[in-house]
């Protein structure tokens, strides 16, 4: 594993983590990074917002559950060390895969951006050094169709290129019986290229790879567990099934990012990584909360996010001390958009929702560790993390119909009840320490103590104008 960001067997890093190979995951059927939440103790991974993509992530009961701009989450997504910043498009599909670990507890001595519950990580295999190519096709119930093909070939004795193309399908499991769609079907298009250099002995290894995922699986739809109070719809049988009526925006996923990975080993232990990256994605949802056809807590939703990220580290592993020190930035952009639809209170009553919050961090973070003798170890890391949040909020009510954000004929109704444009930073030490004692070479026996920080956000759901005057819009500090 490489959980401290060296290869390490498994037993000997003192961090609860849980890793699964390729193989592994294959022999278990894992179709998506959810899957391993069924079989990792004290960890909840789930498609959320009636989406296929949208990730709900806790661990050890810490993560978020709302995926609105406004807040951080609980638990760090890494493809390939690369930081996804938001939730949307983060429900990878397992193709391609060296291995997935999950770390439970705050990693921020360790990886570019701070999380509080835990961190999954994603790690894609290298391209072999000869030709290569491998096909994979399964067939299950509910027409569930899924293709993998993947391809990579030397250029010369430096240069390699590969990719991969994968097709996801099935129907649904239940019905829209109000719009005659599939409920819980899955449509999903992915691939991934990628260009490596040296590597295998050579002192440079350097990868730059890109990746694009489209889905467009039907919206899943709700299953109510008490009957409709006005309208006295039962509950339906097939827990699958659901009689939501709302079908704008039509739902779809998109997302695609480059990353660069480069590493110069530069003898005496010491190596030095930069990773860059680039990502963005695009949602758009249409989410019926009370899952009936009237037009009660209907919310059309757009997500769009982009980031750019810069890591550098510098590793020493020689002897009995071995550490990193790394250097970590992130600027974010994520802006949310919904309607809240209440037609059922007054007909025509929109509460429309725009939230732009950009997200801009620096970190200096480290982590040694020192072995005292065969059998005891000693670690020791800590992090100072700059986080600065900046969010442009409104909030208006609209007459007469939806939005017209979402094509909707409403007039606005009223002054906006939140107006608000500020910013604030955070700042924050985090320490991590451990002991680490190996009775056998089969048995670990450590105690660990480490400290994680959240900066503070802008709830868009909030009503400012409910707020104090002293304190217009002010954010939390987790």
């Amino acid at each position: 594993v490489t959980a401290r960001r060296r290869e390490e067997r498994l037993i000997d890093v003192p961090i609860s983590v849980s890793s699964f190979s390729g193989q592994q995951l294959e022999e278990r059927g894992a179709i998506d990074i959810t899957d391993i939440s069924n079989y990792t103790p004290n960890v909840t991974l789930e498609a959320s917002r009636a989406t296929n993509s949208t990730l709900s992530a806790f661990i050890r009961g810490i993560g978020q559950q709302d995926p609105v701009s406004g807040f951080e989450q609980g638990v760090g997504i890494y493809l390939d060390d690369v930081y996804l910043n938001r939730p949307q498009a983060a429900v990878l599909e397992i193709y391609d895969v060296e291995r997935i670990e999950v770390l439970r507890g705050p990693q921020g001595t360790l990886y570019g951006r701070n999380t509080i519950g835990g961190a999954v990580k994603y790690v894609t295999r290298r391209l072999p050094q000869e030709p290569a190519l491998k096909a994979k096709a399964s067939y299950g119930t509910y027409n569930l169709a899924e293709g993998v093909v993947t391809a990579s070939a030397p250029i010369n004795d430096i240069v390699r290129v590969g990719g991969s193309v994968a097709r996801l399908s099935r129907d649904g499991f239940g019905e829209n019986l109000t719009l005659g769609t599939e409920n819980y079907n899955k449509d999903i298009w992915a691939g991934r290229a990628s260009v490596e250099m040296g590597g295998y002995g050579e002192p440079v290894f350097l990868r730059i790879q890109g990746d694009y995922t489209k889905d467009k699986s039907n919206p899943r739809g709700g299953h109510r567990l008490i009957p409709g109070l006005n309208s006295g719809a039962p509950i339906l049988d097939n827990v699958f099934d659901t009689r939501g009526g709302l079908n704008d925006p039509e739902q779809q996923v998109e997302s695609y990012g480059l990353s660069m990975l480069a590493e110069i080993d530069m003898g005496a232990g010491l190596t030095l990584r930069s990773i860059s990256a680039w990502r963005k994605d695009d949602s758009s949802t249409p989410i019926d909360f009370d899952a009936l056809p009237a037009v009660d807590l209907d919310v059309p939703g757009l997500y769009q996010n982009e980031q750019i990220s810069q890591e550098f580290q510098i590793l020493y592993d020689n002897g009995p001390l071995n550490g990193l020190l790394g250097f970590y930035y992130l600027d974010a952009k994520a802006d949310t958009l919904f309607d809240v639809r209440i037609f059922t209170t007054f007909n025509g009553l929109t509460a429309f929702t725009r939230a732009d919050v950009d997200t801009e961090t620096y970190a200096i973070f480290g982590d040694l560790t020192y072995d005292i003798g065969d059998r005891l170890s000693v670690s020791l890391g800590g992090r100072y993390t700059w986080d600065e949040r900046r969010a442009d909020i409104l909030r208006q009510n609209y007459l007469g119909g939806g939005s017209p954000f979402f094509g909707g004929a409403g007039i606005p109704f009223g002054a906006p009840s939140t107006n608000f444009d500020g910013s604030r930073e955070f700042k924050k030490f985090t320490p991590r320490a451990s002991v680490s004692f190996m009775p056998t070479p089969g048995h670990n026996l450590y105690a660990s103590y480490s400290k994680g920080f959240k900066g503070g956000g802008f709830d868009p759901g909030g009503v400012g104008a409910n707020a104090p005057a002293a304190t217009p819009g002010r954010p939390t500090d987790a």
